[in-house]
């Protein structure tokens, strides 16, 4: 209820149709969420007050207020909840029921359970709602149970508790039911938020008489830290003075149901009545495959496995602090080639040490030996590896290394007109199985457009299975030059691992149609084939990788041994599926 109000208010200030909002899309969810929270028309996400101040201010009427409510109940059916509590009812195990729930599920449910058993045992629940409050006192005083109890009115009832000045103060009669019936019995809260102050300080008045919740009061709740304030100021009065208290987490009302329907003995009409009910179980028995399985692939992996890497790096202490960014721009002001993870006052560093040394003198650098590296455990050795792994597979290649907090990239160099004819040759040839991979040109200009273009991958550094592999991921990066011309040219980078290098951008993509084009004809054939290549270039070298290429002594350097060929994984038994022609 409160997500739909929330969504009438929100059409009704920014001028939407409210056909063209969908509360169940958690884009919409945040986008909407966040209206509110800048512009304080309702109380915070989660405030006690949210539900009562929403539904005031889009049915500021109480006619109106009912007729949402006999609208949205005229929808609604039975849960097996329902069922199983309706069983209990009838089966005489369940006294007395208080709710906050305009509906007449519980009671029109119990009339349903009452059917299966012969007319003499059958139990018939007296409701009682704020205007027949008198029902519920003379159910108290005579002990005549069981009573169901609407705290906030029942559907049909003129008086429906909603808005916050209806939601203050509780009728005295109910109120007094209540508060009696907690210092004669235990209690058990499911499902309930504790919003409504008039039934917390009703219930606050149990805990001020003797012998409060004599059989122990339990709440449940879909997790314990997601209670009010108020609750667990109660929860901790209730300790206190020496109550059984317990919270327990139960996911839905369904579950609870299912867990004490296994306790229970209930007559087996209602039992058989009540599990025709049951939801559909999400794990079911399935017959396992037995047939021999292929032993071809049927999947390829954009992986290699990682047969060696690092695993100590040099240690550099500094006598003045400086952040990632200063020690960086120090390194890249003396041309020094070093990759380095601060650790407060230490760097971790993969360089010529003479360099490092010198380029971080005014910072009071010198060498402490050396320090492990754990990607597993430690963020700061993850991101280590990661620099050192993209640079290391740049290094001796026509590739560009790109490092970016949303992704490290390697993207084809272009041809310059200052670079050497030789090396524009041996470039060529390095990228020749890419090129006929791809079977169109690796770098260029978008056609119409006049922006440069670069094939390239993402990298990923993840471990799996107590491995550590190198993922790779083609996409095409494209520079986009800024709406300001004083602007340095930007770059977009690739979201998600999508191949055409989607990115959502104010304005939209000019690029967008041609990047879809130019990948949707790429089939499984052609993957394959790219995959193969840039695993092809990434491990030409007959030498392990080396982020740096130091002479023995000068340093620690990155080495990295990456296997020549791709993850494989094939099915655990034989299917049809596997015979298809395409």
């Amino acid at each position: 209820m409160i997500r739909d109000f929330k969504a009438q208010i929100f059409c009704g200030e920014t001028g939407l149709s409210r056909r063209e909002i969908d509360t169940a899309d958690p884009i919409w969810i945040e986008r909407i969420d966040a209206y509110f929270r800048q512009s304080g028309i309702l109380p915070p996400d989660g405030d006690p007050s949210e539900y009562a101040a929403a539904f005031e201010a889009v049915y500021p009427q109480p006619r109106h207020r009912r007729q949402y409510i006999d609208d949205a109940i005229a929808k609604g059916t039975p849960c097996f909840g329902h069922k199983v509590l309706s069983g209990l009812i009838a089966a005489g195990m369940t006294d007395c029921i208080f709710t906050t729930n305009f509906d007449p599920l519980v009671e029109d449910t119990t009339v349903t359970a009452n059917a299966r058993l012969p007319v003499a045992d059958q139990v018939r629940p007296t409701v009682a709602a704020i205007d027949s409050a008198d029902r519920a006192v003379r159910c108290l005083d005579e002990s005549d149970w069981p009573l169901v109890a609407k705290l906030h009115g029942d559907y049909q009832s003129m008086a429906i508790k909603n808005t916050g000045l209806e939601l203050e103060a509780q009728d005295e009669r109910m109120r007094r039911v209540l508060v009696e019936a907690g210092k004669r019995y235990g209690m058990l809260f499911v499902g309930y938020s504790g919003r409504d102050a008039s039934i917390m300080s009703a219930l606050h008045a149990v805990l001020d008489g003797p012998s409060p919740f004599p059989n122990g009061l339990y709440w449940l709740a879909s997790s314990a830290t997601r209670l009010l304030p108020a609750v667990t100021a109660f929860l901790s009065r209730a300790r206190d003075l020496g109550v059984d208290v317990a919270v327990v987490e139960c996911a839905t009302f369904d579950e609870l149901a299912a867990d004490i329907v296994k306790s229970v003995d209930l007559p087996a009409p209602l039992y058989n009545w009540v599990m025709e009910g049951r939801p559909t179980p999400r794990l079911v028995p399935v017959q396992i495959p037995n047939t021999e399985a292929r032993l071809f692939p049927v999947l390829r992996y954009s992986a290699l496995l990682i047969e060696q890497m690092p695993s100590t790096a040099r240690r550099v202490k500094l006598t003045s602090a400086a952040s990632t960014p200063e020690v960086r721009a120090l390194l890249k002001e003396k041309k020094c080639r070093a990759t380095i993870a601060a650790i407060g006052r230490e760097l971790a560093v993969f360089g010529r040490d003479r360099e490092v040394l010198d380029a971080l003198s005014p910072l009071g650098a010198s060498l402490a030996g050396e320090v492990a590296l754990d990607p597993a455990k430690d963020s700061w050795a993850l991101g280590l590896l990661y620099d050192a792994l993209v640079r290391a597979l740049a290094r001796r290649h026509p590739l560009i290394p790109r490092y970016k907090r949303a992704g490290h990239s390697l993207d084809i160099a272009a041809p310059r007109d200052r670079d050497d004819p030789g090396r524009i040759r041996r470039d060529a040839q390095t990228l020749r199985t890419l090129q006929e991979a791809y079977g169109s040109p690796l770098t260029g200009k978008v056609p119409k457009l006049d922006f440069p273009f670069q094939e390239g991958i993402t990298i990923k550094l993840e471990q799996f299975d107590n491995r550590w592999w190198c993922g790779f991921e083609p996409y095409t990066f494209i520079q986009f030059p800024r709406t300001n011309a004083s602007d340095k040219v930007t770059s977009d980078e690739p979201v998600n691992g999508d191949p055409t290098g989607a990115r959502v951008k104010r304005g939209g993509d000019p690029a967008g149609d041609w990047r879809r084009e130019r990948w949707a004809q790429r089939y499984n054939k052609n993957w394959a084939k790219i995959i193969d290549a840039w695993a092809q270039l990434l491990t030409e070298e007959r030498e392990p990788a080396r982020a740096v290429g130091l002479e023995h002594g000068a340093g620690i350097d990155a080495v990295f041994e990456l296997s020549r060929y791709t993850g494989w994984s094939r099915a655990g038994h034989q299917h049809a599926y596997f015979e298809r022609s395409r």
